[in-house]
């Protein structure tokens, strides 16, 4: 019995790594930066604010895991994280800065 891993394509390993990558790295930064937006934005104690944020943020990681694997190509996986990152890491540099003394 032959062994079929030799006929898999280099590029295709290339796009599967990223996508690991991307899923491992990008979704967790993406989960950093709504844990961090989602504790500023609820209206409850702050303990309770981060300990309730960082609970939501294990969603956040999930989808953005999911995200990664269920993209077309691993391009879009990357952009499917680029974006809203950009936008939380605005968002939280906003919520930061407005609460600046």
């Amino acid at each position: 019995m032959r062994s079929r891993i030799g006929e898999v394509s280099t590029s295709y390993r290339w796009a599967v790594a990223s996508r690991v990558v991307a899923a491992v790295f990008g979704g967790y930064v993406l989960a950093a930066l709504a844990s961090v937006c989602i504790a500023w934005l609820l209206p409850m104690a702050r303990g309770e604010a981060v300990v309730s944020a960082m609970m939501l943020s294990f969603l956040v990681y999930l989808v953005a895991v999911l995200w990664c694997f269920a993209s077309h190509s691993a391009s879009r996986a990357w952009v499917g994280l680029a974006i809203p990152g950009l936008v939380l890491a605005a968002l939280a540099g906003l919520l930061h800065w407005q609460h600046l003394p």
